[in-house]
């Protein structure tokens, strides 16, 4: 799995990433405000508050929203997110 290892809100409902490997990028999350658990974002407050979970190295929110973290690596990389699993489960084995 991927870990996270820095996370700044930006403006639009974006997030700039870090991860432990260097990899970095920004990734737009717009599509998802609103919807289910999401909706708590329409207080960009709420948006901005994002940090990452110590347990699992994604980003996360209060009352247990997180995302995973292979698919924003996916996201950030352009690919699909089957792509970035195959490739750790290679290095795994």
């Amino acid at each position: 799995m991927h870990k996270i290892v820095e996370v700044k809100p930006l403006a639009n409902y974006r997030v700039w990433l870090k991860f432990s490997d260097g990899v970095e990028g920004i990734v737009d999350l717009s599509e998802l405000k609103g919807i289910g658990v999401f909706s708590v974002w329409d207080d960009v407050s709420f948006f901005n508050s994002v940090f990452i979970d110590p347990e699992s190295h994604t980003i996360a929110w209060q009352g247990g929203i997180d995302l995973c973290p292979d698919n924003l690596y996916a996201k950030i990389l352009k690919v699909d997110p089957l792509t970035v699993l195959k490739k750790e489960e290679t290095v795994l084995h």
